[in-house]
């Protein structure tokens, strides 16, 4: 199958591509990660120019943009950063959420803002107990007159301490494994939620928190959907996430090999440049395969999602491909620039870090090969 973009969607991918470096900027990105400082300017940015709503149908405000056009668009804005990738596509997941199974109060009350850059969105569905198997969260929702009273705790929830953020929380509503599941919309400011930033390696600009929730009130129909939806609603999420990550794994893993092609053919050692000895040329040539096979299935996957199909298997080998694409390029990069490398001024250690991340981030690797397996009929 031939996955050469139309004149529109190599358009769109050139259109992006220049907004990232003409008005974000690798020293942006790079200050921005250095402060752990939310990079809110740029963000505004990409809300200004309506990019927000790719994935909202346009009876909304939104653009309807098919997969396709929306991993371009991932793969592009993580150009210089998987951390800032996650800032921009993280509130998109639940506004998308919210207009295809939100009520209309919900659109009328969360869309317009989120498309303005004002209102953001946190998803929180991991707890200390209950990672890679998500369904066994304890965090309780229950029903008391017209208002949903939750307590637990939560972890790794990106962004879920920024201003004006609504958190979209897993609950359990039920003692069903997965039909016991909710979504409820809880603001970030409602008594009760006590959000702790965590000091991690990568997420330092986005940020991602621990949250307690201790008898927090919010109203009834501050659910998604029905009661025992939220697990349905969490896998639709998830495909597309698992196809945005392994897009913009495939956009950084694309800069961290470009900038170890330009450092190698700058620096000299032993009188002539470090891209002319063999073991770096071979990495190189290597990585080059895998950036490109990883991109094959990205777009493979988003092409099967854009014809409606359902594409579990091929999301999870893009996702999983990606990550380790990810992670070899940017590893390769550091060996290749030796002691530059520790040096943020150079953005490899970034790179390496947050390629690091992607192998857990999303649904761990050998959860995705667990997937595969299990789609192959294994």
């Amino acid at each position: 199958m031939d996955f050469r973009f139309t004149e529109e969607q190599q358009l769109w991918s050139d259109t992006l591509h220049t907004f990232m470096e003409r008005e974000v900027g690798r020293e942006y990105i790079r200050k921005h990660d250095e402060s752990r400082e939310f990079p809110d300017e740029a963000y505004q940015k990409i809300a200004d120019r309506g990019w927000l709503g790719l994935l909202i149908p346009e009876q909304y405000g939104g653009l309807d943009a098919d997969p396709v056009m929306y991993a371009i668009f991932c793969e592009a804005i993580a150009k210089y950063s998987l951390d800032f990738a996650a800032a921009v596509m993280t509130s998109m997941f639940t506004a998308t959420n919210i207009a295809n199974h939100g009520t209309e109060e919900q659109r009328e009350a969360y869309l317009p803002g989120f498309l303005q850059g004002r209102t953001k969105f946190s998803i929180s569905i991991t707890e200390p107990g209950a990672g890679s198997d998500a369904a066994s969260l304890q965090t309780k929702a229950v029903l008391d007159g017209d208002e949903w009273v939750l307590n637990g705790n939560k972890v790794f929830c990106s962004g879920a301490h920024l201003p004006d953020t609504v958190i979209t929380v897993l609950a359990r509503t039920g003692p069903d494994k997965h039909k016991g599941l909710s979504l409820i919309l809880v603001p970030n400011t409602a008594p009760g939620v006590d959000i702790r930033k965590l000091n991690t390696i990568v997420r330092r600009s986005l940020g991602t928190t621990e949250i307690f929730l201790t008898d927090v009130r919010v109203p009834r129909g501050n659910i998604i959907g029905e009661p025992g939806t939220g697990w349905a609603y969490i896998g639709e999420h998830l495909e597309y996430e698992r196809l945005s990550l392994a897009a913009s794994y495939v956009g950084n893993a694309r800069t961290a090999l470009d900038d170890t092609i330009h450092y190698t053919k700058d620096r000299t050692q032993f009188g002539r440049p470090l891209s002319s000895f063999q073991v770096l040329k071979h990495r190189m040539a290597e990585n080059e395969c895998e950036v490109e096979a990883a991109r094959l299935l990205v777009y493979n996957a988003a092409t099967k999602m854009a014809r409606g199909e359902r594409a579990l298997k091929e999301v999870s080998m893009a996702k999983v491909f990606a990550a380790d694409t990810a992670f070899k390029t940017s590893f390769n990069g550091m060996q290749a620039l030796g002691g530059y490398a520790q040096l943020p001024e150079y953005d490899m250690e970034r790179y390496f870090r947050e390629a690091k991340h992607a192998m857990v981030g999303g649904g761990a690797n050998e959860i995705q090969r667990s997937i595969i397996a299990k789609e192959m009929g294994l």
